[in-house]
């Protein structure tokens, strides 16, 4: 079992948040620290740590990440506009809680994506 994280705080409603989405599989929040207009967390659950401990019985639930994101994208009225979607994995790849979460990010032209210089 993954350690309890911040999100599964969140998710069991022990840390008020702004919750915007929930269900059996996952749950999205406002971002405390918003990066744009319109910055969402959507979490797992299920708390994964990270894209390397995914296995195969989880398929359903990261789809649904997926849906949701779409279904807030459209809430939002960004949908044809266009919003991004970001996964880290890892302390290299920029993952500060480990509990697999996607970033949905809109609210005007977004930048580069900070790629790292060689």
């Amino acid at each position: 079992m993954a350690e309890e994280t911040i999100f599964t705080k969140i998710i069991n409603g022990d840390i008020p948040s702004e919750i915007i989405y929930h269900d059996d599989l996952v749950t999205a929040f406002k971002d405390i620290a918003p990066k744009t207009d319109h910055h969402i967390l959507i979490v797992t659950n299920k708390p994964i740590p990270t894209v390397s401990d995914v296995e195969a019985e989880d398929e359903q639930m990261l789809g649904r990440l997926f849906i949701i994101a779409k279904k807030i994208a459209t809430d939002l009225g960004v949908d044809k506009s266009g919003y991004r979607l970001i996964v880290n994995c890892g302390p290299d790849g920029g993952q500060e809680v480990p509990h697999i979460h996607m970033h949905l990010l809109a609210g005007g032209k977004l930048g580069g994506l900070g790629f790292p210089q060689k």
